[in-house]
């Protein structure tokens, strides 16, 4: 099912004498193809889990239109929009085991969709093999492990077959082996179902793990969408760049003099076609090639063996914070001190002062 959001927005009041509105979703336009999981990312407060109660129902929008498919569901209740919710503390109900929180959407079914007794629990028992809950059906949550439960959560939204299935910070209160286990399955679970899928978190790791689409956030609007690794490489802002990346992306102040770039006194790489003028640089970790004569120079202060890869923390007086660089075990120096790197260009990047991003010609 294809899902479009047009121009969506939504403003809650303000609360108290003189307290300003809050606009949550501001102007939101995206389009989400048929059987695709979506990641949708940002700090918290930036509006993500907003969209998500909009895309569902639970909340009115203030402006624009949400459809599925061709149908408008901007004004439906959420029963009658046909989407599976997945929150973020899992809402399984204590006093029922695995089998009867599973079966109790189909419970509420009329008319044409009613099912006897015998069909709820053969469909539950179908959702049940598909997320690997199947021998558990008679334990009560307070008798599975967290992981155990999220599972639950997800063959409850899917047992009626939704055309739409959102999940809010679903792995948040899983441990960190946990988490990533569980995300695996989530994509798993999703590809054998085909359903489009909304996935809200504000870990980046879980969005580019396992979405086909992110779509980054900031105080409601919409900075930038795309597949992982395009929007990770190729950020169209500062905030975009300064979000996607573990460990972040290293920052410098930076100018612009004749067409090359400066940091410091160093010039490290040409900026042909752009203006002279203040900048911010940033280079990913992996962007650092140590050499000898390097244009850019730092003073080394750390050395962290990660086995593969080593991690270098270095000084620089134009950076914001410490730099770390992430290099191989076969490039990296022992000796603390000075050193100097080049800068691998597709890794590094160039920001005006207002954060938008400057683009040398090649």
């Amino acid at each position: 099912m294809k899902v479009t959001l047009e121009s969506l927005t939504k403003v809650f009041p303000g609360r108290g004498k003189g307290a300003s509105d809050v606009t949550a979703v501001n102007n939101f336009d995206l389009e989400i193809p048929d059987g695709t999981l979506v990641g949708l990312l940002g700090p918290s407060g930036c509006g993500k889990s907003t969209a998500l109660n909009l895309l569902c129902g639970l909340l009115r929008p203030t402006g624009g239109r949400i459809l599925f498919g061709e149908d408008d569901v901007t004004a439906l209740p959420p029963e009658a929009r046909g989407v599976g919710m997945v929150f973020q503390n899992y809402a399984l109900y204590p006093h029922l085991n695995v089998m009867q929180n599973i079966i109790f959407p189909l419970q509420n079914l009329k008319g044409k969709d009613k099912m006897t007794r015998a069909q709820m629990e053969e469909k539950a028992r179908e959702v049940a093999k598909l997320v690997l809950i199947d021998t558990l059906m008679d334990r009560k949550p307070s008798e599975l492990s967290g992981g155990q439960q999220q599972r639950v959560a997800i063959a409850r939204a899917l047992v009626k077959t939704p055309r739409i299935l959102l999940l809010d910070e679903p792995l948040s209160n899983l441990d960190a082996r946990l988490r990533l286990q569980t995300r695996e399955e989530i994509r798993r679970i999703q590809r054998a179902t085909g359903v489009t899928t909304v996935f809200v978190t504000h870990d980046q790791e879980e969005a580019m793990s396992i979405s086909d689409v992110i779509v980054v956030m900031r105080d409601g609007v919409l900075q930038q969408q795309g597949k992982p690794q395009e929007v990770y490489d190729d950020p169209a802002n500062l905030f975009v760049a300064s979000f996607l990346g573990t460990p972040p992306i290293n920052l410098f102040e930076g100018r612009i003099e004749n067409e090359r770039l400066y940091i410091g006194s160093d010039s490290p790489l040409a900026a042909k076609g752009l203006k002279d003028g203040k900048v911010t640089v940033g280079v990913r970790p992996e962007g650092f090639v140590p050499t000898k004569d390097g244009a850019l120079s730092v003073t080394l202060t750390q050395v962290e063996v990660m086995g593969r890869d080593v991690t270098l923390i270095c000084e620089n007086p134009a950076a914001r914070k410490r730099i770390r660089a992430i290099v191989s075990a076969e490039e990296a120096g022992g000796e603390l001190g000075e050193l100097r790197f080049d800068l691998k260009p597709h890794k590094t990047l160039i920001f005006d002062e207002n954060g938008a991003r400057l683009r040398p010609e090649v």
